[in-house]
C-alpha cells in the first residue's frame, strides 16, 4: 500500500471513530415541570429507576422550576412539543391543565389535587382514554381535616385567614369553597387574602397584624411551597400559628401540615413516566390515587408562639419536629 494511501485510510478510520458516539441513539427525555421553586424529587427517581430507567444513564431527566410564575408555561411548553419530548411530568394544577391543552401527542403525567376528570385531563379514572393520566392526591379533601386538625390545636381560634395564590385560580377557587364549607361546620370565621408575588406576601401579613387574626391556613401550592422560609419566617416574627398541606414548610417553621405524603406521590409519578417509556399508553394507565397521608407538628415552632400543643394531638402526628 501506497503511503498516501494508507494515511488517507488512517484519516478516514479516526474521523469515523470519531463521529460514532453523536451516531448513537439519543436517550428519550422526560421533562418535570413544577409551578413552584425545587421539588424533593428523591421518590420521583426511585419510581423512574424501579422500571429500569437511571437518570443521565438512559433516560434523561429535565427540571423546569417555574417560581410560581405560570406565564412562562406557553413558550416552555412550545418548545418542549417542538423537541417531541418523550414525557411531561406536572407536578402541580396550573402545569398540568396547560400541558394536557397544549398538545394531544406526547405522553403526560400529572400529579393534581383536584379531581382529573372535573379537570378535564381524563375520561375517566379507570380509562383515561387521551394522552394523560397521573394521581390525585386529594388536596381538596384534606383540606378540610387539616381546618379541623388547626380547630384541636387551637380550640381558643375562632377567626382564620386563608391565604389563596390567584394565579393558580382552579386550585385557589376549590380551596375557597372547601375551607369555606368546612370552617362553617367547626363555627369559625374566615378571611380571605390573596399573594402571587413575595411582595404580596408581604402585604397579606401587614393585613393580618391589622385584622388581629387568630391563625392562618395556607393553600397547597407549587408558588407557596417555594416561599417557605419566607411564609416561615413572617409567621414566627408575627406569632401568627400556620398550617400548610406538606411538611417542607414546617420544616422551614411553620406549625403544622397535613396532607399526602408527596415522596409516594412523586415515586407513583416517576413509575408511570417509566412505564410510558417502556411502552405502555397513558389512555390504558388508570388514575392513581393517594392512599399516604401525614400529620406533622413543629413543637419548637409551637413553643415560640406560645401554644402548648395537646398529648392527645402529639401522640396523632406522624412526625414532631423538635
Amino acid at each position: 500500500m501506497r503511503r498516501r494511501e494508507f494515511i488517507a485510510g488512517v484519516g478516514a478510520a479516526a474521523a469515523w471513530s470519531l463521529a460514532a458516539p453523536a451516531q448513537q441513539p439519543a436517550l428519550p427525555v422526560v421533562a418535570v415541570i413544577q409551578g413552584g421553586g425545587v421539588a424533593r424529587l428523591a421518590g420521583f427517581r426511585k419510581g423512574l429507576n424501579a422500571t429500569g430507567y437511571a437518570e443521565g444513564q438512559n433516560a434523561t431527566v429535565e427540571y423546569h422550576w417555574l417560581q410560581g410564575d405560570y406565564k412562562r408555561l406557553p413558550a416552555l411548553l412550545a418548545d418542549l412539543v417542538r423537541r417531541r419530548v418523550s414525557v411531561v411530568a406536572t407536578l402541580d394544577t396550573p402545569s398540568a391543565l396547560s400541558t394536557k391543552n397544549a398538545n394531544t401527542t406526547i405522553p403526560v403525567v400529572f400529579a393534581v389535587g383536584e379531581d382529573p376528570v372535573a379537570l378535564g385531563l381524563v375520561a375517566n379514572l379507570a380509562q383515561p382514554g387521551g394522552n394523560a393520566t397521573g394521581i390525585n392526591f386529594f388536596s381538596l379533601e384534606t383540606n378540610a381535616k387539616r381546618l379541623g386538625l388547626m380547630h384541636e390545636l387551637l380550640p381558643k381560634a375562632t377567626r382564620f385567614v386563608v391565604l389563596l395564590n390567584p394565579a393558580s385560580a382552579t386550585s385557589a377557587s376549590a380551596t375557597s369553597q372547601t375551607v369555606k364549607e368546612a370552617a362553617r361546620a367547626l363555627g369559625l370565621e374566615t378571611l380571605f387574602l390573596n399573594a402571587s408575588t413575595a411582595s404580596e406576601i408581604d402585604a397579606a401579613f401587614a393585613t393580618l397584624a391589622r385584622e388581629s387574626t387568630d391563625a392562618l391556613f395556607i393553600q397547597g401550592d407549587g408558588f407557596f411551597t417555594s416561599r417557605a422560609v419566607q411564609l416561615a419566617t413572617l409567621a414566627v416574627r408575627d406569632r401568627i400559628p400556620a398550617s400548610y398541606s406538606a411538611r417542607e414548610m414546617v420544616e422551614a417553621g411553620l406549625l403544622m401540615s397535613y396532607g399526602t405524603n408527596f415522596a409516594d406521590t412523586w415515586r407513583q409519578v416517576g413509575v408511570y413516566a417509566g412505564s410510558i417509556l417502556k411502552g405502555a399508553k397513558p389512555a390504558e394507565l388508570p388514575v392513581l390515587q393517594s392512599t399516604k397521608f401525614e400529620f406533622v407538628i413543629n413543637l419548637q415552632t409551637a413553643k415560640s408562639v406560645g401554644i402548648e400543643v395537646p398529648p392527645t394531638l402529639l401522640a396523632r402526628a406522624d412526625e414532631v419536629i423538635e
